[in-house]
C-alpha cells in the first residue's frame, strides 16, 4: 500500500492536497517533515543510523506524518515506528518551524532517559542508536561522519533551551 501524505503551502497551512510518498510535488506545495531532539538527563541527544540501503547515515528521529496527522502526532508516530517508544505521554517542545523552499519542517524537543539496549528499532529502517554530546557530534561533523545540517538541529534546539 503507497502512503498518502498531506501537502501544506509555505505558511505552513494544510492545502487539503495529498500525494503518495515518491510521487513529483506540484510546485507551490511542500511535504511536511518532523523531527524531535531526545534530550537524556546527561544533556546528550538520541542519533540513529540508518540501514545501508537507506544511506547509512547518522540523523535524527524523525519522518513525513501520514495523511490525516497533525505534524504533533507525526513524530509520536515516527518515534513509535523507528524506536518502538511511546512518548505521547511526554512533554514534547516545538522549537523551529518553517519552509525551505523544498519542505516545510516542524523540531521538535523531548527530554527523557532511555535504555538504548531495550529500545526495539525497526530493523529495516535502522542499524544502530546512540547517545551522543554536542562535542561528540561536532566532532564526527570535522571528520566527515555527520553532516553539518544534523549538529546544526542540534544547536539551534539547546539555543532554545537556553530561553
Amino acid at each position: 500500500m503507497r502512503e498518502e501524505r498531506d501537502l501544506y503551502n509555505n505558511q505552513l497551512e494544510l492545502t487539503g492536497k495529498t500525494y503518495f510518498k515518491g510521487d513529483e510535488i506540484p510546485d507551490g506545495y511542500f511535504p511536511m517533515v518532523v523531527m524531535i531532539a531526545i534530550q537524556n538527563s546527561n544533556g546528550e541527544f538520541l542519533m540513529q543510523k540508518r540501514v545501508e540501503s537507506k544511506g547509512g547515515d547518522w540523523g535524527v528521529t524523525g519522518g513525513h506524518p501520514k495523511h490525516g496527522e497533525t505534524p504533533e502526532q507525526g513524530i509520536i508516530t515516527e518515534v513509535k515506528e523507528e524506536l518502538g517508544i511511546d512518548i505521547s505521554n511526554q512533554k514534547i517542545i516545538e522549537f523551529e518551524r518553517g519552509c525551505d523552499g523544498k519542505d516545510c519542517y516542524i523540531m521538535y524537543y523531548t527530554k527523557m532517559n532511555l535504555d538504548i539496549d531495550k529500545l526495539i528499532i525497526q530493523l529495516d529502517e535502522l542499524s544502530e542508536v546512540r547517545w551522543f554530546s554536542i562535542e561528540k557530534l561536532q566532532q564526527m561533523v570535522d571528520t566527515g561522519e555527520l553532516n553539518k545540517d544534523q549538529v546544526e538541529f542540534f544547536i539551534k534546539c539547546v539555543e532554545f533551551l537556553k530561553n
